[in-house]
């Protein structure tokens, strides 16, 4: 309840950032990190973990905290996951600048990359200038996981690339979609 309260005070004080009433629930946070290809061994990227909740799901779904790196713009929320969860290493930075952001970790490739970020939010060029960018990040044919509450994709895929809806979650506050660029 706590991180309700915390989240919809976020929301109250910077609306465009946060982009949602209450955290994820736990069916999209399960949806989303089963999303993460089997066996995959590499780093795994998320992108605005908010409270934590895929972070965890990522987790559940047996990737060592150390192969995770979480991007959180929020100071307060980077520093309650990083609090939450040992060993993943919580960068307090801008998604949309992942050169800068990422520090020494920009040269990776990573094995899938999860967004809860609010894209849609956030006008078209700046959302398609993302997407290209985490696709230059991804090993070859790794996932860029993104769930919406609108009932089309955030971005459309880049040239080459593909989007499919992976889950539909209508148990989580409000109803979401997770989708899956290749």
């Amino acid at each position: 309840m706590l991180d309700n309260l915390r989240f919809l005070t976020r929301l109250i004080l910077q609306p465009r950032t946060t982009g949602a009433i209450a955290p994820s629930g736990p069916g999209l946070s399960r949806a989303m990190a089963a999303q993460i290809p089997a066996g995959a061994a590499g780093p795994i990227l998320e992108l605005g973990p908010g409270t934590g909740v895929v972070t965890g799901a990522i987790l559940d779904r047996g990737i060592a905290a150390d192969r995770v790196t979480a991007v959180e713009y929020s100071e307060p929320f980077a520093a309650m996951v990083a609090e939450r969860y040992p060993g993943v290493h919580v960068i307090n930075g801008d998604a949309f600048d992942l050169q800068k952001t990422l520090g020494p970790r920009a040269g990776l490739k990573f094995s899938a990359v999860l967004s809860s970020m609010p894209l849609v939010n956030f006008p078209m060029a700046l959302r398609q200038k993302l997407i290209a960018d985490i696709f230059t990040r991804l090993e070859p044919g790794a996932p860029f996981i993104q769930f919406s509450y609108r009932l089309g994709s955030p971005v459309p895929p880049p040239q080459g690339a593909s989007v499919t809806r992976a889950a539909f979650v209508a148990l989580n506050l409000p109803p979401a979609r997770v989708w899956v660029y290749r």
